[in-house]
């Protein structure tokens, strides 16, 4: 379960950001083919935020879907289910992925 480890590491992020206010929320963007899966990275926050000044705060996950763009008919497809990684319109297995392997942390929101 790497979801807990990369919510220490959010937890270290967003407390040297926050500067002593106090955090409400954490807004990240994870892409699909991050490998994270949203819900237990919400419920290893709950854990990691025990006891710390983040103990109050929630994270906010946008899940980013996974696009890939054809370099041979420069069409976009929305990658569904297993990534397989061919244009969707024309079948070329010359591809760049445009989108789904975000993991940033956008923002916080904080108090005073």
């Amino acid at each position: 379960m790497h979801e807990l480890s990369l919510c220490r590491s959010i937890s270290v992020i967003a407390e040297r950001a926050a500067a002593g206010r106090e955090v409400t929320t954490i807004h990240l963007d994870v892409g699909e083919l991050r490998q994270v899966v949203p819900e237990t990275l919400t419920y290893c926050w709950t854990i990691v935020r025990e006891d710390t000044a983040l103990a109050d705060s929630v994270l906010c996950v946008n899940q980013i879907p996974a696009v890939i763009a054809c370099d041979d008919c420069q069409a976009q497809t929305r990658m569904r289910g297993i990534p397989i990684l061919v244009c969707g319109s024309c079948g070329s297995g010359h591809v760049a992925v445009v989108t789904g392997e975000e993991f940033l942390l956008r923002s916080l929101d904080v108090r005073g």
